[in-house]
């Protein structure tokens, strides 16, 4: 007896799914949106292409292509000049921002985000640090998921909406009385058989969400792939309902 289609099967995009343009720029941005077609709906845009035309690109995606934009700067510097730098990028009608963790910081970006749709997530600790790189940058001692959820309590606190964090600490994030409501975000998600690349706390798609996250970041495994829809497409479909 024939199953009913899934999502993937439909074409249809699922915004748990957000890819990550890490490519060279705009043009190879477009190139590689018009490939995934409605198989995908959120798009991240980094630092990587940020003198690439990136922020012509998020706008270009968000208005004329209805997708949804998350904008991963990871701000860092004093309060005035981040909630000035987010007051500017808020203008775009962007959906995600990220900031450093540092309280400080988050609180000055939701000053600038105003009462803009524009989400401000708060980075914990790369999901490509171990805590080898941790030392290596003088970070406080302790096991990395502990500082993880300590950054992330303080983010909340602050009145971040959501934190960046790996796929290992999603569960006790979620756990987090500060965590209801708010949203968590990882990268360092990898299908099965993808190779890791410089990610070091790394979990499927499926193990991700079912440990709380809200969203999911796959680039490489996506942009890289022969067919990049087929390969979002796979990925909606091992979410599941």
């Amino acid at each position: 007896m024939p199953q009913p289609p899934t999502t993937a099967t439909k074409g249809l995009a699922d915004d748990r799914l957000i890819v990550a343009m890490d490519v060279p720029n705009a043009v190879a941005g477009l190139d590689l949106a018009e490939r995934l077609g409605d198989a995908v709906s959120f798009y991240k845009i980094g630092l990587g292409m940020l003198t690439g035309g990136g922020l012509a690109l998020a706008n270009e995606l968000k208005q004329e292509h209805g997708k949804r934009i998350f904008l991963d700067m990871k701000l860092f510097d004093i309060s005035a000049t981040i909630e000035a730098a987010v007051h500017g990028l808020a203008q775009f009608g962007l959906d995600f921002l990220t900031v450093q963790g540092d309280p400080a910081v988050v609180a000055a970006a939701k000053e600038g985000a105003g009462g803009t749709g524009l989400k401000i997530l708060a980075v914990t600790v790369l999901t490509s640090y171990d805590r080898s790189d941790l030392d290596a940058a003088q970070m406080r001692p302790g096991e990395v998921s502990e500082i993880v959820l300590s950054r992330a309590a303080a983010a909340f606190d602050a009145g971040a909406d959501g934190v960046i964090a790996s796929p290992h600490e999603a569960a006790a994030i979620r756990a987090l009385p500060q965590a209801a409501g708010r949203l968590i975000v990882t990268p360092g998600v990898r299908p099965a058989g993808a190779e890791r690349g410089d990610q070091k706390r790394v979990a499927t798609p499926a193990q991700a969400i079912a440990d709380g996250a809200d969203h999911i970041v796959v680039g490489r495994p996506v942009w890289t792939a022969q067919d990049p829809r087929a390969a979002a497409q796979a990925i909606v479909a091992e979410l599941g309902g």
